[in-house]
């Protein structure tokens, strides 16, 4: 029996304690990874379920080594110091996940500053700053992957015109992705991937009005299996790429995607368009 890709493995997982990020640590902790759990939410949130402690615990029933980092991406020293955290306890770090977002899809006049700041601080300025402070780590690993849960860079302008100031964060994670997998060429794979689909999150659930909205959506185990097959790829094989979690996902044999419904009654034709994608 072969050894799982990522056995033994070290994710360093931003945004860690719910949805996607969760998802894909509890994937590879199935293989018998080491979960770096970054988040601030320490505390069950009235319309966020989820803490960093209860998916530590899905990371360890899983047959993962969770560890629990408490912090705001928004503060250079909070993350560095899990990320200290991280090598001191498992001597090093092989992967990156920029999963840790936020989202207001408000025009320009109904946005905040506040939201504005923070939706910058958080996607662009937190995932620019996560990669800096992880990449002297991955660059010692011997199969370094950095992966941005960000969107393809699509210039069509009614993608800008509904929500700008969320367009303008997201599109600076996928533009890491563009430059750092250009100034790393040979030393860590820098990728993205995105959802083809609506995903069932809590975030999306609030954005898009409670349940009923996400009825026509995927489960986050789509994007975490998707996960798992870029990051168990050699470092060389892919680099610079945006990948998108169905076609990543039938490039490896998986032909049936009904089990990720939310809806089972429902056909593949009939669940919502991400956005970002025409």
């Amino acid at each position: 029996m072969s050894t799982p890709p990522l056995k033994g493995k070290t994710l360093f997982i931003t945004g860690a304690s719910r949805g996607i990020g969760k998802a894909i640590g509890v994937r590879a902790a199935r293989d018998g990874a080491n979960i770096v759990l970054f988040a601030k939410t320490t505390e069950p949130h009235p319309k966020l379920p989820g803490t960093l402690y209860t998916a530590a615990e899905e990371i360890r029933e899983a047959g993962g080594t969770p560890l629990v980092c408490v912090g705001d991406i928004r503060h250079e020293d909070q993350l560095q110091a899990a990320v200290d955290k991280a090598v001191a306890t498992f001597g090093g770090i092989d992967i990156l996940v920029n999963n840790a977002s936020a989202i207001a899809l408000t025009g320009t006049e109904a946005t905040s500053m506040k939201s504005y700041d923070l939706m910058h601080q958080i996607n662009s300025r937190g995932t620019f700053l996560a990669s800096k402070l992880c990449l002297p780590h991955l660059r010692k690993a011997d199969n370094p992957h950095i992966l941005n849960l960000s969107p393809p860079l699509n210039m069509t302008p009614h993608w800008f015109g509904r929500h700008v100031a969320y367009t303008m964060a997201k599109y600076g994670m996928s533009l890491c992705v563009l430059g750092m997998a250009d100034e790393y060429r040979g030393k860590v794979a820098v990728n993205a991937l995105w959802p083809k689909t609506v995903i069932n999150t809590a975030a999306v659930q609030n954005q898009l009005g409670g349940v009923p909205a996400v009825q026509a959506a995927r489960q986050p185990s789509i994007m975490a299996d998707a996960a798992h097959a870029i990051l168990s790829r050699p470092m060389a094989s892919a680099s610079g790429q945006f990948f998108i979690d169905e076609e990543i996902l039938r490039e490896t044999g998986t032909t049936d995607f009904s089990p990720y419904r939310v809806d089972p009654a429902l056909e593949d034709n009939q669940l919502l368009p991400d956005f970002f994608l025409d």
